[in-house]
């Protein structure tokens, strides 16, 4: 967990049934993109072979691999940085947070 997340968690602490719904969300969404991971390997490995073995020697089969590959990485992201509980999003949540505060303090 990052710093942010802690400091986070710190000032703005959770239930126990929040930290436990939290967390079986982003488990299911690693344990998503480790399923696509795989499945991207397995797939892509076929297409390679049947690209280079069954239909002669045009390197057709790198195209699915970097289309798939940019959709493999842009779902690690959004797992693994921009997904709830995420230090991005919980930095960025945390400073609109500061800002709205401070708009509001200064209005009246």
């Amino acid at each position: 967990m990052s710093m942010s997340a802690l400091a986070s968690l710190a000032m703005n602490p959770l239930s126990p049934e929040d930290l436990e719904r939290l967390a079986h969300k982003r488990a299911a969404a690693k344990l998503g993109w480790y399923v696509h991971a795989a499945l991207y390997v397995v797939v892509n490995l076929f297409i390679l072979g049947i690209s280079q073995y069954g239909f002669g020697q045009r390197p057709w089969s790198v195209f699915p691999l970097l289309g798939w590959g940019l959709g493999l990485a842009l779902h690690g992201i959004s797992v693994f940085l921009l997904g709830a509980g995420g230090g991005l999003r919980e930095r960025l949540v945390r400073q609109e947070r500061e800002r709205l505060r401070r708009r509001q303090h200064d209005s009246r």
